[in-house]
């Protein structure tokens, strides 16, 4: 059954916004905030994270083809607009908000009758995503026109109200913790990535993922691989070890039921850590080039792992692009240690019925004692 909504004229909201995953998830609780508000809510996404809109009753997709929207050829590009113009074009709504700094992204609503039109924007501080702040509070700021004055609250995640069940049968092991070694990609900054380091920056380093998976199998805890199917890579790492993959065989609403069926979730800043982020299940993610407080869930048993303390250069990202590093040394200076250590922190907690609040955590630095 649906939550009832405010009583009131019923309004209607389109939101723009294809992926990625995370940055989808991070928008979502301002969209359902609308819809409280008494807004009917139409998204305009891409073909990946479509599944994952489809787990929420009350929002009503426009799914298009983004990737050739954005990168296809002349071609297709001008086929695509006008099938998403066909859908969207001269219809009336209250309010039109295209979720992107790139004025390109503002085309594709051009044609759309809106009361009010919101685009994010590097000039203007109340459509601006502030630098340091959770993107998920800065969503709901800039799409509820809300003062930008002192909020005590945090916006929580957003559930799902319709998942499929878990894909794995109930646990034999006394625990079970999925581990996400691969993702970390982006569609747009992809090529740029590449250029500028042999691997993901944000990823922690597969070696690391590939010990602790040791430690728990030696603790005879069930250890479990997720991922997308561009992630099949990271497989032959774990071959020599007792693990379950279901790396690239998990549809997006089936990894939020899976992570429901865990007891932890480990995974740096990819897609993954975000669709855990909307289980129950206890999450530690991993953060380096960019900042755990504009993007770790704001709900309990989560905790952000900050590599790179006393680093001049972190965080590296700016919004835009991320620094020309070859070493990645900040997540090289989380160990799979201090992983366990936190791991091991959160079960205890919600073993003894605690609810602990989200929090960030800082390596020591290396020297201090």
């Amino acid at each position: 059954m649906k939550p009832k909504k405010d009583i009131g004229p019923e309004k209607t909201a389109l939101i723009l916004k294809f992926g990625q995953i995370g940055d989808v998830i991070m928008a979502i609780p301002a969209a359902r905030a609308l819809y409280d508000k008494g807004f009917e809510i139409h998204w305009v996404c891409g073909r990946a994270v479509q599944p994952l809109l489809e787990s929420y009753s009350w929002i009503r997709l426009v799914p298009t083809n983004d990737k050739e929207l954005l990168l296809g050829s002349p071609f297709q590009r001008v086929i695509l607009l006008c099938r998403l113009w066909s859908k969207i074009a001269f219809r009336r709504f209250d309010l039109c908000a295209t979720l992107y700094y790139d004025w390109r992204y503002r085309l594709l609503t051009l044609p759309v009758w809106a009361r009010r039109k919101v685009s994010l924007s590097w000039h203007q501080r109340n459509t601006m995503l502030v630098p340091g702040r959770d993107h998920t509070d800065e969503f709901a700021r800039i799409l509820l026109s809300l003062e930008d004055t002192c909020r005590e609250q945090s916006v929580a995640p957003v559930r799902p109200d319709i998942l499929p069940p878990s894909p794995l049968p109930p646990k034999t092991a006394p625990t079970r913790v999925a581990l996400v070694p691969g993702g970390a990609s982006q569609l747009i900054r992809e090529q740029y990535i590449r250029r500028s380091s042999p691997e993901n920056l944000r990823r922690w380093p597969i070696e690391r993922y590939l010990e602790l998976a040791k430690r728990l199998r030696d603790r005879n805890w069930e250890v479990v691989l997720i991922g997308g199917p561009e992630d099949g890579w990271v497989s032959s790492y774990f071959h020599d070890l007792s693990v379950t993959d279901l790396i690239g065989t998990l549809s997006l609403p089936q990894v939020i039921a899976f992570c429901n069926a865990c007891d932890a979730v480990i995974s740096h800043d990819t897609g993954p850590l975000h669709l855990a982020g909307l289980s129950n299940t206890c999450l530690i993610g991993l953060f380096g080039p960019t900042d755990p407080a504009t993007r770790i869930p704001r709900r309990p048993l989560a905790v952000g792992i900050w590599g790179g303390q006393g680093f001049a250069c972190r965080p590296c990202f700016d919004g835009r692009s991320f620094a020309p590093c070859n070493s990645n040394g900040c997540m090289r200076q989380i160990s799979s240690e201090l992983v366990l250590r936190e791991l091991d922190r959160l079960l205890d907690a919600r073993s003894q019925g605690e609810s602990t609040a989200w929090a960030v955590i800082l390596p020591e630095m290396p020297g201090s004692s």
